[in-house]
């Protein structure tokens, strides 16, 4: 379909030629819930979070649910109102116009090939440390360390993770339903097992739940409250992927909003369960199996997995490497879709319209995003294993930037309808304000923050951590490069194929 044929009238929105109706609630759930990646996120995420704040985990997971809720309910009424898979892109040009839109669309690509690059690093160290376990040989974990293998063994996970993208939503489908259903089953028989040994009287370091645990007024400080929640924010990103497939769901107006926020509702139940049986069982302490031990933190199912599971430890090795390959694979969902959008309305040069004819997925975007993440991950990795962390790191940065102005977007949008309902103003005016508001918030003080060294590897260019100059460099490329390619083909710019507008006052 052209763009010429719109499928609202004088905006400029048209499909783009995705296999519809491919992809049911149940399905949309299970993929945003993979591309959050529960069993890797939390093996990272626990131990540094509780170092910030301590039996407030909970706590925090839960402010931290607030404002993902707040945005989701306001992607929700702006994919109500506009089903297009350029979602963050599509939505803010509308809003706000060609330049702050095209930026949107930028920092959720730029966030998630970065992150494509990260999860396969992951998957390629657990791959080889579950092959060590099941042969019992130590040496085979120790290849991830030899650089050559390491990173042909990366790039080999990124190539299958693109070849099941390119082959659309039904491979997709097929394999996230297996791999998740396998790391949600895993972490239900940790939280259990976890619990039991507690009621046994067999815990490392037995604490009883508080309700202090959930009270975020506890926390230590503000500066521990604002890092707690920096890092929770960043726990819960990817549940937007479901709004990427709006043109590919059933009901592509409800569906795909409606599975953005159970996707949430979803994940923060896992988050809470996971961290109440941790804290239980192990405790904040510094001990040997002590969820506040700084050796623990970088991995923390890696040292509670024996002592929790006993002989069936080896399943939570399995469980994070199909957590991190899961993800990995349904992340190249939303870079595709966003390009897909980008170069269909011309904000980027046409082929990366293009679809598969075979498979109706984006054949063109799909392979870039790939190439993208692999050759970042190789310079990073030639360059300076600090840079790639530093990049990982300053993800925060962008999650804020694009989410933030996706929420203020539908405020923006709506604004001519935000006070004709009380509905309208619960869930286009003032839920995407708050969220919107929180995470620009975040955004402005984790670029201050990440000024200092300390924040990060320790790496610095002219006493500035490495941390802000990653983050803010990787946005000032992205003006870069929509500058240059306003010269180039200025129609998208010029408002000649997706138009400005606001939604009409409700009769």
């Amino acid at each position: 379909m052209s763009i010429d044929e719109t499928t609202q009238r004088g905006t400029g929105l048209s499909r783009k030629g995705l296999d519809s109706g491919t992809v049911g609630l149940l399905g949309a759930v299970v993929i945003g819930v993979s591309c959050v990646a529960p069993a890797y996120t939390l093996t990272a995420a626990l131990g540094p979070t509780v170092a910030e704040v301590g039996v407030n985990l909970p706590a925090i997971f839960l402010v931290g649910f607030i404002p993902m809720l707040l945005v989701a309910l306001g992607y929700r009424e702006l994919n109500s109102a506009m089903p297009d898979s350029g979602t963050s892109f599509t939505w803010a040009t509308r809003a706000f116009g060609p330049w702050v839109g095209w930026m949107g669309g930028w920092g959720l690509i730029a966030a998630t090939v970065i992150v494509l690059s990260n999860l396969a690093a992951v998957a390629v160290d657990f791959f080889y440390l579950m092959l060590s376990q099941i042969l019992d040989d130590p040496s085979i974990a120790a290849l991830t360390l030899d650089l050559p293998v390491n990173i042909a063994t990366t790039l080999v996970f990124i190539a299958l993770a693109c070849y099941v993208s390119y082959r659309g939503m039904e491979a997709t489908k097929t394999v996230q339903y297996v791999l998740v259903t396998f790391q949600l089953v895993v972490l239900a028989w940790f939280a259990i097992a976890a619990f039991v040994h507690v009621a046994n009287g067999t815990a490392f370091d037995a604490t009883s739940i508080s309700a202090e645990w959930f009270n975020p007024f506890a926390v230590g400080s503000f500066s521990a409250f604002a890092a707690g929640v920096s890092l929770s924010i960043f726990i819960y990103w990817g549940w937007d992927v479901t709004l990427t497939m709006n043109e590919e769901t059933t009901n592509p107006k409800k569906t795909p909003g409606r599975a953005g926020a159970l996707t949430v509702v979803v994940i923060v139940v896992i988050y809470l369960t996971v961290a109440i049986a941790t804290l239980s069982f192990a405790g904040v302490g510094d001990g040997e199996l002590g969820a506040g031990n700084p050796d623990n933190q970088e991995s923390i199912f890696a040292t509670l997995a024996g002592p929790v599971m006993g002989p069936f430890a080896i399943l939570m090795s399995m469980a994070v490497l199909s957590s991190s390959a899961a993800s990995l694979q349904s992340t190249f969902v939303s870079p595709a879709r966003t390009l897909l959008a980008m170069g269909h309305y011309k904000a980027l040069p046409k082929g990366f319209g293009r679809i598969s004819p075979a498979h109706k997925s984006p054949s063109y975007a799909t392979v870039a995003a790939a190439v993208a993440a692999a050759g970042f991950y190789v310079f990073t990795r030639l360059v300076s294993e600090n840079a790639l962390w530093d990049t990982i790191t300053a993800l925060g940065l962008m999650i804020c930037f694009y989410y933030g102005i996706t929420a203020l977007a539908c405020v923006w949008y709506f604004r001519a309808q935000a006070f004709s309902s009380a509905r309208n103003v619960l869930f286009r005016f003032l839920a995407p304000l708050l969220g919107g508001v929180i995470l620009l918030v975040m955004f402005v003080k984790t670029a201050v923050d990440s000024m200092d060294p300390a924040y990060g590897s320790g790496s610095e260019l002219f006493g500035v951590g490495m941390v802000f100059i990653l983050g803010i460099g990787v946005i000032l490329l992205g003006a870069v490069l929509m500058l240059v390619w306003s010269r180039i083909n200025p129609a998208f710019f010029r408002q000649e194929v997706l138009v400005q507008g606001t939604a009409a006052r409700e009769e």
